[in-house]
Protein backbone atom coordinates (compact mmCIF):
# COMPACT_ATOMS: atom_id res chain seq x y z
CA UNK A 1 0.00 0.00 0.00
CA UNK A 2 1.79 3.15 -0.84
CA UNK A 3 2.58 6.07 1.46
CA UNK A 4 -0.23 8.78 1.94
CA UNK A 5 0.66 12.86 1.60
CA UNK A 6 3.08 13.24 5.04
CA UNK A 7 3.60 9.97 5.96
CA UNK A 8 7.18 8.91 5.21
CA UNK A 9 7.47 5.36 3.02
CA UNK A 10 10.14 4.12 5.32
CA UNK A 11 11.10 4.93 9.00
CA UNK A 12 14.19 7.16 9.04
CA UNK A 13 15.34 5.34 12.53
CA UNK A 14 15.52 2.32 10.72
CA UNK A 15 17.45 2.59 7.84
CA UNK A 16 21.19 3.98 8.38
CA UNK A 17 21.76 6.35 5.46
CA UNK A 18 24.22 6.64 2.67
CA UNK A 19 25.41 10.25 4.26
CA UNK A 20 25.41 8.33 7.56
CA UNK A 21 27.31 5.66 6.31
CA UNK A 22 29.68 7.94 5.08
CA UNK A 23 30.13 9.76 7.83
CA UNK A 24 30.77 6.26 9.69
CA UNK A 25 33.86 5.77 7.70
CA UNK A 26 35.39 9.40 8.13
CA UNK A 27 35.09 8.96 11.51
CA UNK A 28 36.91 5.46 11.27
CA UNK A 29 39.45 7.71 8.51
CA UNK A 30 40.22 9.51 11.75
CA UNK A 31 40.79 6.83 14.08
CA UNK A 32 43.55 5.44 11.73
CA UNK A 33 41.45 3.21 9.46
CA UNK A 34 43.39 3.22 5.97
CA UNK A 35 40.37 0.15 5.05
CA UNK A 36 37.56 3.13 6.22
CA UNK A 37 39.07 5.79 3.28
CA UNK A 38 39.47 2.94 0.40
CA UNK A 39 35.63 2.19 1.04
CA UNK A 40 35.34 5.81 0.97
CA UNK A 41 36.69 6.36 -2.18
CA UNK A 42 34.92 3.17 -3.77
CA UNK A 43 31.51 4.65 -2.48
CA UNK A 44 32.26 8.20 -3.71
CA UNK A 45 35.07 8.24 -5.96
CA UNK A 46 33.37 8.15 -8.88
CA UNK A 47 31.21 10.59 -8.20
CA UNK A 48 33.36 12.87 -6.81
CA UNK A 49 35.00 13.29 -10.03
CA UNK A 50 31.66 13.68 -12.14
CA UNK A 51 31.32 17.02 -9.73
CA UNK A 52 34.66 17.75 -10.17
CA UNK A 53 34.57 17.44 -13.90
CA UNK A 54 31.94 19.87 -14.00
CA UNK A 55 33.92 22.62 -12.29
CA UNK A 56 37.05 21.94 -13.71
CA UNK A 57 36.04 20.32 -17.71
CA UNK A 58 39.26 18.38 -17.45
CA UNK A 59 39.08 15.04 -16.33
CA UNK A 60 42.81 14.96 -15.24
CA UNK A 61 42.15 18.03 -13.33
CA UNK A 62 38.97 16.39 -11.68
CA UNK A 63 40.79 13.38 -10.98
CA UNK A 64 43.53 15.15 -9.46
CA UNK A 65 41.19 17.34 -7.54
CA UNK A 66 39.38 13.95 -6.43
CA UNK A 67 42.53 12.12 -4.99
CA UNK A 68 43.84 15.50 -3.49
CA UNK A 69 40.36 15.76 -1.14
CA UNK A 70 40.83 12.14 -0.29
CA UNK A 71 43.94 13.30 0.97
CA UNK A 72 42.94 15.92 3.20
CA UNK A 73 39.86 13.97 4.00
CA UNK A 74 42.69 11.44 5.67
CA UNK A 75 44.74 14.40 7.22
CA UNK A 76 42.14 16.37 8.37
CA UNK A 77 39.26 13.43 9.87
CA UNK A 78 39.16 14.32 12.93
CA UNK A 79 37.98 18.28 12.22
CA UNK A 80 34.93 16.43 11.17
CA UNK A 81 32.18 17.13 13.26
CA UNK A 82 28.47 15.23 13.06
CA UNK A 83 26.80 17.95 14.82
CA UNK A 84 27.70 20.32 12.09
CA UNK A 85 26.23 18.30 9.31
CA UNK A 86 26.74 14.64 7.62
CA UNK A 87 29.68 13.15 6.07
CA UNK A 88 28.90 13.65 2.42
CA UNK A 89 28.21 17.57 2.52
CA UNK A 90 31.75 17.48 4.22
CA UNK A 91 33.56 15.90 1.60
CA UNK A 92 31.76 17.49 -1.12
CA UNK A 93 32.96 20.77 0.35
CA UNK A 94 36.48 19.48 0.85
CA UNK A 95 36.18 18.74 -3.08
CA UNK A 96 34.56 21.80 -4.12
CA UNK A 97 37.29 23.81 -2.13
CA UNK A 98 39.94 21.79 -3.81
CA UNK A 99 38.39 22.11 -7.64
CA UNK A 100 38.12 25.91 -6.97
CA UNK A 101 41.80 26.09 -6.04
CA UNK A 102 43.03 24.04 -8.79
CA UNK A 103 40.98 26.12 -11.32
CA UNK A 104 42.32 29.30 -9.90
CA UNK A 105 46.10 28.00 -10.24
CA UNK A 106 45.19 26.71 -14.17
CA UNK A 107 43.97 29.86 -14.72
CA UNK A 108 46.54 32.25 -13.68
CA UNK A 109 49.27 30.10 -14.72
CA UNK A 110 47.46 30.24 -17.89
CA UNK A 111 47.68 34.35 -17.57
CA UNK A 112 51.44 34.38 -16.67
CA UNK A 113 52.55 32.45 -19.65
CA UNK A 114 50.45 35.14 -21.85
CA UNK A 115 51.86 38.30 -19.85
CA UNK A 116 55.28 36.89 -19.99
CA UNK A 117 55.48 38.79 -23.91
CA UNK A 118 55.14 42.00 -21.74
CA UNK A 119 58.34 41.97 -19.68
CA UNK A 120 60.39 43.62 -22.68
CA UNK A 121 57.98 45.93 -23.60
CA UNK A 122 59.05 49.09 -24.67
CA UNK A 123 57.36 52.22 -23.17
CA UNK A 124 56.91 53.85 -26.33
CA UNK A 125 54.91 50.39 -27.21
CA UNK A 126 51.15 51.41 -27.56
CA UNK A 127 48.14 49.21 -27.54
CA UNK A 128 48.36 47.82 -30.92
CA UNK A 129 52.17 46.90 -30.68
CA UNK A 130 51.57 45.20 -27.28
CA UNK A 131 48.80 42.60 -28.70
CA UNK A 132 50.09 41.69 -31.86
CA UNK A 133 53.09 40.86 -29.45
CA UNK A 134 50.46 38.02 -27.79
CA UNK A 135 50.36 34.38 -29.24
CA UNK A 136 47.68 34.18 -31.61
CA UNK A 137 45.94 31.35 -30.38
CA UNK A 138 46.12 32.34 -26.74
CA UNK A 139 43.00 32.38 -25.10
CA UNK A 140 43.85 35.57 -23.44
CA UNK A 141 44.32 37.42 -27.27
CA UNK A 142 40.98 36.24 -28.00
CA UNK A 143 39.33 37.54 -24.89
CA UNK A 144 41.23 40.81 -25.19
CA UNK A 145 40.49 41.06 -28.93
CA UNK A 146 36.02 41.05 -27.80
CA UNK A 147 37.12 44.04 -25.64
CA UNK A 148 36.11 47.81 -27.00
CA UNK A 149 39.21 48.94 -28.33
CA UNK A 150 39.56 51.66 -25.69
CA UNK A 151 39.32 49.19 -22.59
CA UNK A 152 41.67 46.46 -24.16
CA UNK A 153 43.94 49.70 -24.64
CA UNK A 154 43.35 50.64 -20.88
CA UNK A 155 44.25 47.17 -19.75
CA UNK A 156 46.89 46.23 -21.63
CA UNK A 157 49.00 49.50 -21.08
CA UNK A 158 48.31 49.46 -17.52
CA UNK A 159 49.49 45.86 -17.10
CA UNK A 160 52.58 46.03 -19.89
CA UNK A 161 54.02 49.14 -18.38
CA UNK A 162 53.13 48.78 -15.01
CA UNK A 163 51.69 52.10 -14.87
CA UNK A 164 49.31 53.34 -11.81
CA UNK A 165 45.71 54.44 -12.99
CA UNK A 166 46.68 58.14 -12.40
CA UNK A 167 49.87 57.90 -14.40
CA UNK A 168 47.75 55.78 -17.30
CA UNK A 169 44.78 58.78 -17.14
CA UNK A 170 47.40 61.22 -17.65
CA UNK A 171 49.11 59.46 -20.29
CA UNK A 172 45.69 58.65 -22.17
CA UNK A 173 44.25 62.25 -21.48
CA UNK A 174 41.43 60.28 -19.39
CA UNK A 175 39.70 61.45 -16.18
CA UNK A 176 40.44 59.08 -13.70
CA UNK A 177 37.11 57.83 -13.02
CA UNK A 178 36.41 56.88 -16.80
CA UNK A 179 39.90 55.43 -16.94
CA UNK A 180 38.89 53.14 -13.65
CA UNK A 181 35.41 52.40 -14.96
CA UNK A 182 37.04 50.72 -18.19
CA UNK A 183 39.88 48.52 -16.68
CA UNK A 184 37.17 47.36 -14.19
CA UNK A 185 34.52 46.54 -16.55
CA UNK A 186 37.29 45.14 -18.86
CA UNK A 187 38.76 42.89 -16.39
CA UNK A 188 35.31 41.65 -15.65
CA UNK A 189 34.76 41.23 -19.30
CA UNK A 190 38.20 39.31 -19.24
CA UNK A 191 36.87 37.44 -16.34
CA UNK A 192 34.31 35.57 -17.82
CA UNK A 193 35.23 34.91 -21.16
CA UNK A 194 38.71 33.27 -19.77
CA UNK A 195 36.50 30.98 -17.42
Amino acid sequence: MPATRGEPTRRQDDVMTEADAISLLIEACAGGDDQALAQLHQREGGRMIGVALRILKRRTLAEEAMQDSFVLVWRHASRFDRSLGNGRTWLYAILRHRSLEILRKESRFDLTDDMAVFEGASDADDAETLMEKLDGASRLRSCLARLEPKRRAAILLSFAHGLSHGELAERLRLPLGTLKSWIRRGMQNLKECLQ
